[in-house]
């Protein structure tokens, strides 16, 4: 069995959003980024008619090795229940920070997209932007600690002059 440890778990609307997955990637491997994350739709071993509980299992493994989980939330991300919804729920239930990137730009909680589950659930709101989603990842992990460790819940966003900072 492989083991990812202090992986970076992307969570998306694979039939609409695959795309912004994509840049992340090419991110990654062109400008030599310092995330790394799993390709929850390159489940290893699985064949096109695995079943859902068979897919759930896997993204469980790789869920249960997830120092952080990002979401990327476009137009049709809060409708989608059947694996989007799931690992949602299993990242909440495990206590994984969450970044949620909003592809519309907005650097704050979108109400009208921002899946009702996460919606007073700890989490940080960012646009997608390479450098942005670089700092959540380094910097949320240890916010978000801290924040539970206070009890503290809900929607969080970075302030202007950090994305000024990170010539954003």
């Amino acid at each position: 069995m492989t083991i990812y440890t202090n992986k970076t778990y992307v969570a998306f609307d694979a039939d609409n959003d695959i795309h912004y997955y994509r840049l992340m990637q090419a991110w990654k491997k062109s400008d030599n980024t310092s995330f790394n994350f799993y390709d929850a739709h390159d489940l290893n071993n699985l064949m096109s008619d695995s079943t859902e509980e068979t897919i759930k299992a896997k993204l469980a493994e790789r869920l249960r090795n997830t120092k952080v989980f990002i979401l990327l939330v476009g137009d049709n991300t809060k409708h989608l229940y059947k694996f989007v919804r799931w690992e949602i729920e299993q990242a909440i239930k495990r206590n994984i920070p969450i970044i949620v990137v909003n592809l519309n730009g907005k650097t704050s909680m979108d109400s009208d997209l921002c899946p009702t589950i996460l919606k007073d659930e700890l989490a940080v709101h960012v646009n997608f932007k390479q450098k942005i989603i670089e700092h959540a990842i380094d910097d949320w992990f240890d916010s978000d600690s801290s924040f539970r460790n206070n009890d503290k819940t809900g929607a969080y966003h970075y302030k202007d002059t950090v994305y000024q900072q990170l010539g954003l």
